[in-house]
């Protein structure tokens, strides 16, 4: 996956990171007083198990249903609005440019800052509030950053790292809370290592440690309960900066498993089964990508299909020996990353080739230069597909030069 600069860099300042009328703060008459916090009492998370579970199978009106009853059963507390907001970002993960979301998701983060300030106050044990507001205030500055809303990320993510730092050292009360310590850990190491022009500004931080950072997003991944699946989706994204493509590849087949609606796991499951070689499976998933996204499914929509689309466009163009379906594949990735906007991302510029070269192989020449001119216009100069398309055109226009001396 390709890293997303600067905005990633914004998600090292967030995430380095009797009812009704009577209710109180943790009302409810079966509530176990032995659990200061809501974050671990396990029968809260009896009661959230079942629309956490549909929020990442992308039934959000389900899920949001029940966290509209944990609301009223909870309604001084930040967790019911926290999970509404993690309901709307998902809605957008994935495709991040969608913005249809941002207001919604962005007003019940405020909802929940404003509740989790509240039990700040209130609470002489400020762990539980420190979470809930480094957690909304990193889901505020991840919005803003793939915005491009550089001082309202840098704002959101500062106050993030800020109740971080009074949550480090507590996983002991909660897995929860050594979350944000892991993606801390990892992407302070990581980021400077990748992006060294980054050094002048993140001298300013703590040192990071990746290997640590990882262990400790595998330890949330193993043993959370609100955080388990979103330490997950970050661990994806690393294995693949690591090249633990085995890892990454088990990982995605459990999540998809595990939630088989996701178009974002699903999407993973595909991407690493490609990589690993393992094309049966990758062919399978695919087609079945592509009949969700005619189908409407929620979720699946252009980012999801040109990586399916490429994936078939391939295995029809080198294993298949399959000219006709290896176009009609290439010129549907072509046509969803128009869709999404997406004229300089790999899959595009891949297909752009792949159909240059089967109109090469038929001798359509100019058709050829066209795609292959694409390329070389859109493509990044440091990129493989950017090398491959100039070399193309060099021996291309060898070829057409030999061909006419020959006619003369």
């Amino acid at each position: 996956m390709k890293f997303r600069f600067p905005r990633l860099f914004f998600t090292l300042f967030s995430l380095l990171l009797g009812q009704g009328a009577q209710a109180q703060l943790y009302a409810s008459a079966d509530f176990d007083k032995k659990y200061e916090m809501l974050l671990s009492n396990p029968g809260v998370q009896i009661e959230a198990t079942e629309a956490i579970n549909k929020l990442y199978n992308f039934k959000f009106e389900e899920a949001d249903a029940e966290f509209r009853w944990l609301r009223y059963r909870y309604p001084r507390h930040p967790m019911p609005y926290f999970l509404m907001g993690l309901s709307e970002w998902w809605k957008m993960v994935p495709n991040t440019d969608d913005t249809r979301y941002d207001d919604r998701c962005l007003a019940l983060m405020d909802s929940c800052i404003d509740l989790a300030d509240k039990l700040y106050d209130e609470k002489e044990d400020k762990i539980e509030a420190s979470f809930f507001l480094s957690a909304a205030y990193a889901f505020k500055s991840r919005i803003h950053s793939e915005r491009k809303h550089w001082t309202r990320a840098t704002f959101a993510g500062k106050n993030a790292l800020k109740y971080l730092e009074r949550c480090k050292g507590k996983s002991e009360i909660s897995p929860e809370l050594l979350f944000g310590d892991g993606l801390f850990n990892y992407f302070a190491d990581w980021i400077p290592a990748n992006y060294p022009m980054l050094k002048p500004i993140l001298w300013l931080f703590p040192k990071g440690n990746k290997q640590l950072g990882m262990e400790q997003l595998e330890k949330v991944g193993n043993n959370g309960f609100y955080t388990r699946t979103e330490a997950r989706y970050f661990l994806l994204q690393i294995y693949g900066y690591e090249n633990q493509y085995a890892k990454s590849y088990d990982l995605a087949k459990y999540m998809h498993q595990t939630y088989p609606d996701n178009s974002y796991f699903e999407r993973y499951y595909l991407r690493s089964a490609f990589v690993r070689g393992y094309t049966t499976e990758a062919e399978a998933t695919a087609l079945v990508l592509l009949e969700k996204i005619s189908a409407g499914k929620t979720g699946y929509e252009a980012v999801t299909g040109r990586n399916a689309a490429y994936v078939l466009g391939y295995y029809n163009q080198h294993y298949h020996k399959n000219a006709v379906k290896a176009k009609e594949y290439y010129e549907k990735t072509v046509d969803f990353s128009t869709q999404a906007k997406a004229f300089t991302a790999g899959y595009y510029l891949s297909a752009m080739i792949g159909l240059a070269k089967i109109a090469e192989a038929d001798k359509d020449y100019n058709t050829a230069l066209g795609y292959y001119k694409t390329v070389i216009d859109k493509g990044e100069r440091k990129s493989s597909q950017y090398k491959e398309a100039k070399d193309a055109v060099a021996n291309l226009n060898k070829t057409r030069r030999a061909e006419r001396r020959k006619q003369n």
